[in-house]
């Protein structure tokens, strides 16, 4: 497994500026309310709201060398390959974090549900954007080498 960790954490670093500046500042000029991770995860350590800033720039840079790991694997060029993998933190924080914060499965609203939901595409086409090109699987690479009985 060979991925760029340079450039899959600023990948991250931007992806979850994006998305925040998303959730922040363009979610209300949806119709939305605001929706700031760094907020509610300050909520969940205590009140701290650098903790909570702190926290979601770790989470937003682990989820994106996780990205540089699986994208090998995911089908598409750099930006949809990215939106793909954001489904699945959107599943991850809807299923399991936000209940975990005390809060329904899905944000309790439809409408919030799809803001998230853009919000991780967008963070996610960000990172693969970012990332960039990634090198094809070793797996389909060795099924093109010739055999060592053909050689």
């Amino acid at each position: 497994m060979n991925i760029a960790t340079g450039r899959a954490v600023l990948a991250g670093v931007i992806g979850t500026a994006v998305m925040t500046i998303i959730g922040v500042g363009v979610a209300p000029l949806m119709g939305m309310p605001p929706m700031n991770p760094a907020e509610m995860l300050a909520g969940a350590m205590g009140g701290s709201l650098p903790l909570g800033w702190i926290g979601h720039f770790a989470i937003g840079t682990i989820l994106a060398l996780i990205y540089a790991v699986v994208a090998p694997y995911l089908p598409g060029p750099p930006a949809a390959r990215g939106a793909l993998y954001g489904v699945a933190p959107f599943l991850v924080a809807q299923i399991v974090v936000m209940p975990m914060m005390g809060m329904p499965f899905f944000s309790g609203s439809a409408v919030m549900a799809m803001g998230s939901l853009v919000g991780h595409l967008v963070y996610g086409a960000v990172v693969g954007a970012v990332y960039g090109p990634v090198p094809a699987r070793v797996a389909s690479a060795s099924a093109h080498a010739p055999s060592p009985a053909s050689r």
